[in-house]
């Protein structure tokens, strides 16, 4: 029934002028604006529903994933324009001094937006 349906897929933050501001101008994509909300136009031509909640809770789970093919320059980066990776010290998950997590898989690094949902960087060849 849905199969044909252009879905998307969405999740909020506490700030829209704030999270535009950072998606914008930190990270650079194509973000539009209407009825109060945000539209995030990904490379893959997909789309993300950006869009305030008074009662916001930061999503604790990886929300939007950023492929890219150097994730060493991409964190150094990302880190010019202040962006602050997380660090998961003492947990499975536990990353290097950088931020990036080589404990198998792709190599990939997190940090937050202005609301605190995580977003993350990962290599793919």
């Amino acid at each position: 029934m849905l199969r044909d349906a252009p879905a998307f897929s969405g999740f909020s933050v506490d700030d829209v002028g704030r999270a535009r501001e950072f998606y914008a101008e930190t990270l650079g994509v194509d973000v539009g604006e209407e009825n109060g909300m945000l539209t995030l136009a990904l490379a893959t031509g997909g789309r993300v529903l950006v869009y305030p909640k008074d009662d916001h809770t930061p999503a604790t789970f990886t929300v939007l994933n950023f492929p890219v093919p150097d994730i060493e320059a991409a964190v150094d980066g990302l880190t010019a324009r202040g962006v602050r990776f997380e660090r998961y010290e003492g947990t499975d998950l536990e990353t290097d001094e950088r931020g990036i997590f080589r404990g198998g898989g792709p190599l990939i690094a997190w940090f937050t937006d202005p609301a605190g949902n995580v977003l993350s960087v990962l290599q793919q060849d």
